[in-house]
């Protein structure tokens, strides 16, 4: 490991903090600290780059802030897969693993290259319009198309599987999830909590007119194709929670699996389970 990558939370004054105490560290053992230049305020001394030149030449990136700072690095890795490690300054923190107190003693996990790490999916998503692609992007949680403005009238989305007809879901929206996904806001849906190492799409509608259509869960290797057919409503298309894109009657979106997964550092001493247990309360009373 020679250089590593840090990303912050704009405006959070723990955030920078931490950050200067782990450019201290690195400096400390020779390596080169690089900060994002989308992390808001520079840390004294640090090189400032930009996210894809950030990404080209770092082999680790720690995110200091919540589960959408990781989110956004995340999506920005492309074709590299590198290993990220969240420290959680957020509120529930399910991707972000580790506390600010477990940072240093992971960082030195880290330079012997002994650390935990959960593969997980990503789904590349693409709007069409008049045979012409207009947006592509990639997440690490979901895909969601909901109706916009201000009126509540449901949207119809004619939603096929490997260009198998599945149904016309008449609803407040669709979520596409990957399994990271599953426990945001398809979790709040209604939808199937899914573990991060069964490499799966998830299909949850919000909110269906029609009672008989219920959230399912398709393999990785299907292609989900959505056509709107709304032509009263407005409808939204956001990824990750961001990049919200206006859709028209007949855009076609296309949810398929990346052909890269998103190495996430784990906590050696917490599972997937005993985070679930943890961050949803289970077994409290």
């Amino acid at each position: 490991m020679r250089a590593v990558g840090v990303v912050l939370k704009r405006e959070s004054r723990d955030a920078f903090a931490l950050g200067r105490t782990l450019v201290d560290w690195l400096r400390a053992r020779q390596l080169v600290p690089l900060l994002d230049s989308g992390s808001g305020m520079a840390l004294d001394g640090v090189a400032v780059v930009t996210r894809s030149e950030l990404i080209a030449q770092v082999d680790l990136i720690v995110v200091l802030g919540g589960d959408g700072t990781l989110l956004r690095a995340a999506r920005s890795l492309c074709d590299r897969a590198i290993p990220i490690m969240g420290v959680n300054l957020g509120s529930l923190g399910f991707l972000t693993a580790f506390t600010g107190d477990e940072l240093l003693p992971m960082m030195e996990r880290a330079l012997r290259e002994d650390l935990v790490l959960s593969h997980r999916m990503l789904l590349r998503v693409s709007a069409t319009r008049e045979g012409t692609r207009f947006a592509e992007s990639q997440v690490l949680n979901e895909a969601v198309i909901t109706k916009g403005g201000a009126l509540a009238r449901i949207i119809d989305l004619n939603t096929s599987v490997d260009s198998k007809p599945l149904c016309i879901y008449r609803a407040d929206g669709l979520i596409v999830t990957t399994p990271t996904g599953s426990t945001a806001y398809s979790l709040s849906a209604g939808g199937p909590i899914i573990h991060p190492d069964v490499d799966v799409i998830g299909l949850t509608p919000i909110c269906p007119h029609t009672l008989t259509h219920r959230p399912m869960v398709v393999p990785d290797s299907a292609v989900v194709h959505i056509s709107v057919s709304s032509p009263d409503s407005d409808v939204v298309l956001s990824m990750d929670g961001e990049d919200g894109l206006t859709l028209r009657n007949d855009d076609i979106v296309e949810v398929r699996s990346a052909p890269i997964r998103v190495p996430l550092v784990q906590s050696p001493d917490r599972s997937f389970v005993q985070v679930l247990r943890s961050k949803l309360l289970w077994g409290h009373r």
